[in-house]
Formats: C-alpha cells, structure tokens, sequence
C-alpha cells in the first residue's frame, strides 16, 4: 500500500513544480517592501547621438520657399513615416559622429541631444543665412524610437516606436507579450555607449521596477528575456497540461509492461 500512496505523491510534486506560478506572471505586484519614490530625472536622462542613429530634420519659415534648399525631399512629408522612408531620407550619423544637411554641410552631433542639434542648426541659419523676421523653425527628432528584443516574447526582432519616451513595459507590449514561460524577475537590458555597453536586470513583477535606471529605455537597447525552468522540462505551463502529460507517460508506461508481459 505504500508503494501507491508513494508514486501518488511523487506525481503530485511533478505536477506543482512544472507549473508556472501565477505569482511569476503578474506585473507590478506590491511586495510589501514598495517605496513611495517618483522617478527622477536621472532615470530619465536625455539620450545622446550616437553613430548610425538617424534623424529626421525639418527647417520651416513664415514662407516655405525660402527654405526648400534646405530640406530634402524625404524631410518636406511627414506622411509616409515607414522605417525604409526614414532610413532613405533621414540624416544617418556617420562613424566621425557628423550628419550631412544641404547647404550646412556637415554638423557634428555625437555625444548631443536631439534638442542641442536643434538648437545648433537654427543658430548657423539665423547667423549666416536669415533674419529674424524669417521666422526660421527647426525640428529635429530621432526617425523612431529603435530597440531589439529577444527570447520569450510573442514577436522578436528590431522594433521601432514613434514617440519620444518608450518604458519597458510599452517596448514588451509592442512586441506581443512576454510568454507564459518568460522569465519576469529578470529581465535583461543592453545599453549601448560610445565607451562601450552596460548590462541592467530588471524584475518586472515588483512595483519597484518603475524606478528602475533601466525602466525608461534607451534608443538601440537590446532586451532579453530568458526562458523559465519550466519550458525545458516540457511537462506543461499549466496544471492541465502537465497532469495531461503525467497521465500521457503512464499510459505509455503501462501498455508497454502490458506488452512485455503478454
């Protein structure tokens, strides 16, 4: 009789170990241990240029014509907005750090912020080439938000945002979820510098995360979420599946020592 109580149990314990708590699936959770704290700007530092960064520059005036040998073509519509568009017409950073404009020549922005560029660019305008009544208006922007991201998520690869801030949380919804066999309490972040790369962990089921340096992103992070023990013991994320697997290998066990016996 012991034997069978034994197995039972044993079985049992397959069963709850190859489950993937709900605990472990659930966003911002309050742990007991949550601070009161906003986030400050230093999680939120302005990004800085780096090469192969595109950006999209548009120079405006009170009339339009005397500013079209400024722009290019791809710089006049803010219709068609795809990444090929962006990356044809945009103004990439060249590996000395500069962008190449009409008329201007080359500006060097490596190591700026959008703003500063901006700021830059309407200056040499006004100095060399306008008046102040001109009304001379810059926009310079980065063509889309670019970060990649890989592992257990419901779609991988580069993905592009159009808007100024992107939080981790909006980057993993953009790319379908992360997948009931993620890993949530470790998430990884790759950031880019030009002096070389930096590594973040951040556990997405504490309501803490959002104060996180590595909460906001940054253009061309690199995410990865690594997959729970769960998936390579391939019992079921759920308790259905995995009992449906346990009673799947019994069977297969019984008709085989059936089969032995006959």
């Amino acid at each position: 009789m012991k034997n069978p109580k034994i197995h039972f149990i044993f079985l049992i314990s397959i069963l709850f170990a190859s489950c993937v708590p709900t605990k472990d699936l659930i966003y911002l959770q309050d742990n007991g241990n949550t601070k009161n704290e906003v986030v400050t700007s230093s999680n939120q530092k302005p990004y800085r240029l780096q090469t192969n960064d595109i950006l999209s520059v548009t120079i405006k005036a009170i009339d339009p014509k005397l500013v079209d040998i400024f722009n290019s073509s791809g710089s006049q519509t803010t219709a068609n907005t795809s990444a090929e568009s962006n990356y044809f017409n945009g103004y990439t950073v060249d590996d000395h750090g500069n962008i190449r404009l009409p008329i201007l020549g080359e500006i060097n922005v490596l190591g700026y912020t959008a703003e500063e560029v901006r700021v830059a660019i309407e200056k040499m305008l006004n100095e060399k080439y306008f008046k102040t009544e001109a009304g001379i208006f810059v926009v310079v922007k980065l063509a889309g938000f670019r970060y990649s991201i890989n592992g257990e998520v419901g779609s991988t690869g580069t993905k592009i945002i159009y808007q100024e801030k992107v939080n981790i949380m909006e980057a993993i919804a953009n790319a379908g979820d992360i997948t009931v066999v993620g890993d949530r309490k470790d998430v990884k972040i790759i950031r880019m510098y030009p002096q070389g790369s930096e590594t973040f962990s951040i556990d997405l089921t504490d309501k803490n995360a959002v104060n996180s340096t590595a909460f906001y992103l940054q253009p061309n992070d690199y995410i990865y979420v690594k997959p729970l023990k769960q998936k390579s013991w391939g019992t079921g994320t759920t308790g259905i599946q995995s009992l449906t697997t346990i009673i799947t290998v019994l069977s297969l066990i019984t008709t085989t020592l059936l089969l032995i016996q006959l």
